[in-house]
């Protein structure tokens, strides 16, 4: 996969020239929103189960409903969280008008609606995984809404 933001920040990350990854994702959005979106882990076992994640909001409820079989793996637990949480993310950002990805100064990942609002999807996410709520189904209603 070719993201050119990547490279760039790479090489200018450490040296004189060092900028925060927060400055170069706003530089190529749709850069970032395609790193974002990948969700290898989510995807693949979401594909075990017979769902195939085509980033709309009815994956989300699907999502809710397979058996948390991940939570028995703590040393995958929080990866598949943080996958949920950018899938989340990616969802929202791709069906609701006006939402972007935006990273915090720290390199923390949010959704910011055209209200001003910004949601953290991947504590969303990983509160999902380890304890199925809030469900990723109505995060997104909550964001759709406003």
């Amino acid at each position: 996969m070719n993201i050119p933001f990547l490279d760039n920040w790479r090489k200018r990350h450490g040296g004189e020239d060092a900028t925060s990854l927060a400055s170069v994702v706003d530089g190529d959005p749709e850069g970032v929103a395609e790193l974002l979106s990948e969700c290898e882990l989510l995807r693949v076992r979401a594909g075990q189960n017979g769902l195939e994640l085509d980033d709309s909001p009815a994956s989300l409820e699907a999502l809710d409903q397979l058996p948390p079989r991940w939570r028995d793996d703590p040393e995958e637990l929080p990866w598949l969280g943080n996958d949920a949480g950018l899938y989340l993310g990616t969802v929202i950002v791709r069906t609701v008008p006006g939402a972007v990805w935006h990273i915090w100064p720290g390199g923390h990942p949010v959704v910011r609606l055209v209200s001003g609002r910004e949601i953290q999807v991947v504590e969303s996410g990983l509160d999902w995984a380890a304890t199925g709520a809030p469900e990723l189904s109505q995060v997104y209603a909550e964001a759709a809404e406003a």
